[in-house]
């Protein structure tokens, strides 16, 4: 660990890959993408703040949870200085994601019982499909699958 400028500590890119067990190749990707803005010494070398071991672990937690990149980016901009989210303001970003996560499961939710009574119902023109053949529109083109037959629910009309 070295001092920068400022009399705060901060660590190389070798040595924040070895404290947060992300290849350096990640770090100059996130580094890439905006989501860390590391300093340069005299030398040009990149120079990390202690705080970017908790932002690093904010990004992979977020990205487990399915967040992509620019999410992510998106919650760490609405943080002053660009700093490294706090218990406080990761109480607050994690409403938004709770909210966006209820959201996600409602929507796969929905999509398991769409799946579940297609697959009950054994047949595509049945009026109990939703998913496919909504008010079994597709009755009107003849009996059976009508879609898994080759008509198209343009041709329904």
């Amino acid at each position: 660990m070295r001092k920068s400028a400022t009399a705060q500590p901060t660590l190389a890119i070798g040595e924040l890959s070895k404290r947060t067990g992300l290849a350096i190749t990640a770090l100059r990707f996130y580094e890439a993408e905006g989501l860390l803005q590391p300093t340069r010494n005299a030398g040009g070398q990149r120079r990390f703040k202690r705080g970017d071991i908790r932002r690093l672990a904010f990004i992979k937690i977020s990205q487990s949870l399915g967040f992509s990149l620019n999410d992510i980016r998106a919650a760490l901009a609405t943080l002053p200085d660009g700093r490294t989210p706090t218990k406080r303001d990761w109480e607050r970003l994690s409403k938004k994601f709770v909210a966006d996560i209820d959201q996600r499961i409602a929507g796969l939710t929905q999509l398991r019982e769409n799946l579940t009574t297609c697959i009950g119902c054994g047949c595509l023109s049945m009026s109990s499909c939703r998913l496919y053949n909504p008010d079994d529109a597709a009755a009107k083109l003849g009996a059976g699958p009508r879609y898994l037959l080759g008509d198209n629910a343009t041709d329904v009309t």
